[in-house]
């Protein structure tokens, strides 16, 4: 049985269990008239026997699934013939490997023989009698577990507690999956990055002006050592970042200020959703805008000033990216605006301030940590855009501050590092974790000083 059709069946099983609860602590009681007898809600004690339904059968069947792959492979290898045995432990994950596409129906890498057809045989045989075997216990499991709550309910059972006691028990798991998810991928990265930090010194990585990570096959090659330096990718971030944001934010506080002050309510029913169609539209259409609309543009209209401009240029991709976080920048300060209590404004307005001194002297200030918090925001998106930049502003690790010139920024050169065969172990590759990791960094520093300037100033208007 396949695994969505038995979580289905659970899930219908559930169903049951639920109106079959509520119609049994009814019926303790004597029907629905006599419900004021029972300790809880009907629904609770519904709600409490589907959850000793579904619950211990949904984490059988996570604990068998997480399991079964290791103990299938297991076995396969142990079934192996004696000629495997000496295989190194690279190649037996190959050979896994293969025996499991194989089994799928995929192509393998090496050529197919009678031991190789059999241990995929047993592969598929294994994989079937595990998921009957699944099926039957997970089944088993949640028709007792449901039969046991449902001849517990009795009109003084405390369902209510016990189902709050399970749902804030799992809403705790749940913050704490998100949680080790974020300790393990800062960890992943972190460990490689001190793996790369032990074939090229922090400092040359850090304060190093050429970035050349090409390295060649032979030591007597050109280029074999690598030049590791990423000032040019962190001035190139920091200049498309600048351009994007001296687009964005002008632009989205002014549409902001207009939408939520001065227009009308039929003017802010248009504007609102085509900002909002704006930001649903794809980084990569964006990309195709910067790369055949606006750079040429910008180009024809260097040259015609006598200006020289490269066909790609960090211009061009930060004036388009800046239009892409323009809803982002407008619909956080519009937000912000809107929360100002309307006491203030009326007050303002009240003393004889025309709309424009209330919404500089009044409405504005008490808003400034809430729009200072999504322009900073802004600035992160800005910094972790990819797409826009390959298209539009080339992959030359140029060190200059020149707009018209093709730069190239950390998170394009992050894909470019892990693209194509490599060698993970390379310094290579893993300059693509250290880059990873500076870029946390930054992004991290942004959110903290986001939020001490919204905690500093949020208490002077509450």
């Amino acid at each position: 049985m396949q695994s969505t059709t038995l979580i289905l069946l659970l899930t219908f099983m559930a169903v049951a269990a639920f109106y079959f609860g509520r119609r049994r602590s009814l019926a303790t009681v004597g029907g629905p008239g006599h419900r004021m007898d029972l300790h809880s809600l009907p629904g609770y004690y519904g709600y409490y026997v589907a959850i000793w339904c579904a619950l211990p059968a949904l984490l059988l069947l996570s604990a068998w699934l997480f399991m079964e792959p290791r103990l299938v492979v297991a076995l396969v290898v142990q079934g192996l013939p004696e000629s495997y045995a000496s295989l190194a432990s690279g190649e037996l994950d190959l050979l896994v490997n293969n025996i499991q596409n194989l089994a799928s129906g995929d192509v393998v890498s090496i050529e197919v023989d009678p031991e190789l057809q059999a241990a995929a045989a047993m592969f598929n045989d294994y994989i079937g009698k595990s998921r009957q075997m699944l099926a039957g216990l997970a089944l088993g499991v949640a028709v007792l577990g449901g039969a046991l709550a449902w001849r517990r309910i009795q009109p003084d059972l405390r369902a209510r507690n016990r189902v709050e006691k399970v749902i804030r028990l799992l809403l705790i798991a749940a913050s704490s999956i998100a949680i080790f998810t974020t300790i393990g991928i800062v960890l992943s990265v972190l460990f490689e990055a001190i793996l790369f930090f032990r074939k090229v010194p922090v400092s040359e990585f850090l304060f190093g002006l050429t970035w050349s990570p090409q390295t060649a096959i032979r030591a007597d090659q050109v280029g074999s050592s690598g030049s590791f330096g990423a000032v040019p990718l962190f001035t190139g971030t920091l200049l498309i970042t600048a351009i994007a944001m001296f687009v964005a934010v002008p632009v989205g506080l002014m549409t902001a200020i207009y939408l939520a002050e001065y227009s009308s309510s039929r003017v802010r029913g248009i504007a609102k959703p085509l900002l909002e169609v704006l930001a649903g539209i794809p980084t990569v259409v964006y990309g195709f805008f910067a790369a055949l609309t606006v750079a040429p543009w910008i180009r024809q209209f260097g040259e015609s000033v006598g200006l020289a401009v490269a066909s790609e240029s960090a211009l061009a991709a930060g004036v388009v990216m800046g239009i892409m976080i323009i809803p982002l920048v407008s619909s956080l300060s519009d937000d912000a605006i809107n929360a100002v209590p309307a006491a203030m404004r009326d007050g303002a307005l009240g003393l004889g301030s025309t709309r424009s001194e209330t919404m500089k002297k009044v409405i504005l200030p008490a808003a400034l940590p809430g729009i200072v918090g999504g322009i900073l925001l802004a600035v992160s998106r800005a910094i972790g855009e990819t797409m826009i930049v390959v298209m539009a502003a080339g992959l030359s690790a140029n060190l200059t501050a020149n707009p018209f010139e093709a730069v190239t920024t950390v998170t394009v050169q992050i894909v470019t590092l892990l693209v194509g065969d490599q060698e993970f172990d390379s310094a290579k590759t893993l300059a693509a974790f250290a880059l990873g990791l500076m870029l946390f960094v930054v992004t991290l520093c942004l959110n903290v000083i986001g939020l001490s300037v919204v905690r500093k100033y949020r208490e002077q208007y509450e």
